[in-house]
């Protein structure tokens, strides 16, 4: 297993807090405008030179809406002349146009993500809060296509449309896309309790991933749902995983979790272990990103399996999930809790049982 201790293998960086969009689950709670307080340009070229520094990381570009901001361009190519394979998530807006598909390419941007939380107009329209965007959408997925950019799809499983999965994996396959990437509800930004699912819930998507996984035309991986390694762990022991699916995305990144092989640069340059675990390790604009993601008791305690409370901790497979500290810490206050959305028990351990009820949520 790759040692994290001395840097990420991935880097998330939001440019920008602004979007035209209004998600109902928005990690970032976006707005219209741009913070008076984002990076300038300078300040995010001397950022790229931090995250070149260690060594080959993916940067993935996002926000808010990278497209908001009148330096994307530049600041994508210094990125990408660098050496540092780069990626980037725009909004599905009208500013997503044809033509900015194909400047990504020319640039030489390695990968496009787009986010597709429903499988027909009305839901995803509904949850993305604008009228068009899912038309927009499909239409990035196809030009990008068309033009030789690879891509992959952002979905967030909610209540909303957990009966989607899919058909939403089948506009995956249609378009060409290389990657699904799943992500699960943290209660962060505008996130609601009511559209999250419970643990069983939870293990029941894991199942209908596999299944769509065996025949999927993509790869499948997951976001703040680690413990879905655990399940692919497990179907492997079962003898009901083929042998190249351990070569699958959602097991070659194995024990990556926040702060642990993972780094995320907010929009006003704080550094935290994830976009959704917003402890700030301190700001760039004060203190280098290594000495942060190295040195900071928050970052070498996220990377200590050890230091897990509660089954977490009791884990077999503790090394190779680890639980959403994220949720656990949406949930409890403490980043280091018992995942609440995972229903395994390791063998032998017995503790009362716990009933999660979100934290207050805390000033941006």
């Amino acid at each position: 297993m790759r040692d994290f201790s001395q840097g990420p293998f991935l880097v998330i960086w939001e440019l920008t807090q602004a979007c035209d969009l209004a998600c109902r689950h928005c990690r970032a709670s976006a707005q219209p405008a741009r913070h008076p307080q984002e990076l300038t340009t300078a300040e995010a070229m001397g950022v790229l030179a931090q995250i070149r520094g260690f060594g080959d990381p993916l940067l993935v570009f996002t926000g808010g809406d990278p497209l908001k901001r009148e330096d994307l361009f530049d600041i994508l190519t210094a990125s990408v002349r660098s050496g540092l394979r780069t990626a980037i998530t725009p909004s599905a807006t009208p500013l997503l146009t044809r033509d900015a598909v194909r400047r990504f390419r020319d640039i030489g941007i390695a990968r496009m993500a787009t986010s597709l939380d429903g499988a027909d107009e009305e839901q995803h329209d509904r949850f993305r809060g604008v009228e068009g965007s899912f038309r927009i959408t499909l239409d990035a997925l196809r030009a990008a296509r068309e033009l030789g950019l690879e891509t992959q799809v952002n979905t967030t499983v909610t209540r909303r449309n957990l009966p989607s999965l899919e058909r939403i994996a089948g506009l995956v396959a249609d378009h060409g896309a290389k990657l699904w990437s799943v992500f699960f509800l943290v209660l962060t930004g505008r996130a609601l309790l009511e559209d999250d699912l419970e643990a069983e819930e939870y293990e029941q998507v894991f199942e209908r991933l596999f299944r769509i996984s065996l025949t999927a035309p993509f790869d499948i991986k997951t976001t703040e749902a680690q413990h879905y390694r655990r399940y692919l762990a497990q179907q492997k022991k079962l003898a009901q995983l083929p042998a190249t699916a351990g070569n699958g995305p959602a097991l070659r990144q194995a024990g990556i979790n926040d702060g642990k092989g993972f780094l995320f640069i907010s929009h006003t340059g704080e550094i935290y272990p994830s976009g959704f675990l917003e402890i700030s390790a301190g700001n760039v604009r004060s203190i280098s990103l290594a000495r942060a993601y190295r040195e900071s008791r928050l970052f070498r305690l996220l990377r200590d399996g050890d230091a897990l409370g509660g089954k977490c901790g009791a884990c077999e497979y503790r090394n190779l999930c680890g639980g959403s500290r994220a949720r656990a810490w949406a949930f409890t206050g403490d980043f280091l809790a018992p995942d609440p959305r995972c229903s395994y028990v390791p063998p032998g351990f017995s503790a009362p049982a716990f009933q999660p009820q979100p934290a207050v949520a805390r000033p941006r």
